[in-house]
C-alpha cells in the first residue's frame, strides 16, 4: 500500500493542519487552519489543490466550523455555503459537502461535532483506498502498452495529480507509483503547467520517489508526441460531464489534440466522485477565471534561495487566465477509475448503471 511521505492534511485537535502547497517545491511548510474562513482561504488561494484533496479539505472544513461554534442548521448552512463558494470547477468539492450535509442534517445538534469529524475522516480514508485502486487498474493498463525498441515506457502528464492532490497515491500518478513498485521501467514527461507551475510539484514528487522524469515547457508537448517520444498521456480531472467531456487544468486539451494527431492514447484518471452526471456535456462546466497577476508575473528563488515574485509583462498588459479547459470525450481513449478502465464511448451507459 502507498504511504504518503508527508501528510497533505491531518486533524490536530479541533483544527486542521495542511501542507501549504504554495510554498512547494522550495519549502515544506505546514499551516494550521482553526476557523471556517481559514479553510475557505486555503482552498481559494490553492494552499490545498487537486480535486480530491479539495473535497477532503472541504469536508474537514465543515468539522472545523462546527467545532469552533454553533452546530444548528444555521451554522451548518453557513459552513456549506462558504466552502461551496471557494472553487467553482472541481465537482469533488460539492460532492463532499453534499455528503457531509446528508450525514449531519438528520442528527441532533449535540452530536454533530464528532459526527462531522468522523464523516470527514471517512471521506479521506476512502479517497486513499480509491487512489490505490486507480493505481492498480492503471498499472494493468500500462503493462498492455507497447514500447519502441525495448526501452522503458514513456508517459506524459500535465499539472499535478499525485499524492499532493489527494489523500492517497494520487490519480494520474497512482499508476506510475504502482509501476515503480512493480519494477516496470518507465520515464515521465512533466509539463510545467503555467501559470501556477503545478508541474514543478509533480517533478518534486517523482524525484522524491526515485522515478525518472523530464520537466518540459508546456509548448514542447506536441513536438515530443509527434516525434514518437511518448507512449501514453495520463492526466487527472476536476469534473467529468455525463458524456465524458473532461475539465482539467488549462493546457490539457492541447495535449489531447496532439496525442490524437500522433496516434498516442490519452487517458483520464479520476475517482467516480469526479463524474457529474447532472452536467450533460463540457459546455455546462463552469470554468474558473483566476487573477491576471498569475500570468503577468512568475515566482521563483533568487540567488540567495529566497522566494521572489518577478513581473514579466509591462504595466497595463491585459491577461486572460482560465484555470481549466475542457477536453472533448472524442479525444479521450478511456477513464481509469477505482472500478477499472472505462472506454470513453461506454461512459454514458456506465453512469446510468451506477445510478440505478
Amino acid at each position: 500500500m502507498f504511504a504518503q511521505p508527508i501528510a497533505t492534511l491531518r486533524r490536530d485537535g479541533e483544527s486542521l493542519v495542511i501542507l501549504d502547497q504554495t510554498q512547494l517545491p522550495w519549502r515544506v511548510v505546514e499551516r494550521r487552519l482553526a476557523t471556517l474562513q481559514d479553510v475557505a482561504d486555503a482552498i481559494s488561494t490553492m494552499q490545498v489543490r487537486g480535486a480530491p484533496l479539495i473535497g477532503c479539505t472541504a469536508a474537514l472544513g465543515v468539522a472545523v466550523a462546527l467545532a469552533a461554534g454553533d452546530t444548528d442548521d444555521v451554522a451548518l448552512n453557513h459552513a456549506l455555503a462558504v466552502l461551496r463558494a471557494t472553487r467553482p470547477t472541481a465537482v469533488n468539492l460539492v460532492w463532499a459537502l453534499n455528503r457531509m450535509d446528508a450525514r449531519l442534517r438528520p442528527l441532533p445538534f449535540d452530536v454533530r461535532r464528532e459526527a462531522a469529524w468522523d464523516e470527514a475522516e471517512a471521506i479521506c480514508a476512502e479517497d486513499a483506498s480509491i487512489c490505490e485502486a486507480i493505481g492498480l487498474h492503471g498499472l494493468n493498463l500500462l503493462r498492455t502498452l507497447s514500447v519502441r525498441d525495448g526501452r522503458g515506457l514513456r508517459v506524459m502528464t500535465h499539472c499535478n495529480a499525485g499524492w499532493l492532490a489527494t489523500a492517497g497515491a494520487g490519480t494520474a500518478l497512482a499508476p506510475i507509483y504502482a509501476a515503480k513498485a512493480n519494477g516496470l521501467k518507465m520515464k515521465v514527461f512533466v509539463s510545467e503547467t503555467r501559470p501556477r507551475n503545478q508541474g514543478l510539484l509533480t517533478a518534486w514528487e517523482l524525484a522524491s520517489a526515485g522515478i525518472g522524469h523530464t520537466l518540459m515547457a508546456d509548448n514542447a508537448a506536441g513536438w515530443l508526441l509527434m516525434q514518437g517520444e511518448v507512449d501514453a498521456v495520463i492526466v487527472g480531472a476536476d469534473r467529468i460531464a455525463a458524456n465524458g467531456d473532461t475539465a482539467n487544468k488549462v493546457g490539457t486539451v492541447l495535449k489531447a489534440l496532439a496525442a490524437r494527431a500522433a496516434g498516442v492514447p490519452f487517458y483520464v484518471a479520476a475517482p467516480l466522485s469526479t463524474f457529474d452526471a447532472a452536467v450533460p456535456d463540457g459546455r455546462a462546466i463552469p470554468i474558473e477565471e483566476r487573477a491576471a497577476e498569475e500570468v503577468l508575473s512568475v515566482e521563483g528563488l533568487d540567488g540567495e534561495g529566497h522566494p521572489r515574485r518577478v513581473r514579466l509583462a509591462r504595466e497595463g498588459t491585459c491577461a486572460a487566465n482560465p484555470a481549466f479547459d475542457v477536453t472533448p470525450a472524442t479525444l479521450i481513449s478511456g477513464f481509469i477509475t477505482e472500478r477499472g478502465l472505462i472506454a470513453a464511448g461506454d461512459l454514458p451507459e456506465f453512469l446510468r448503471g451506477i445510478q440505478t
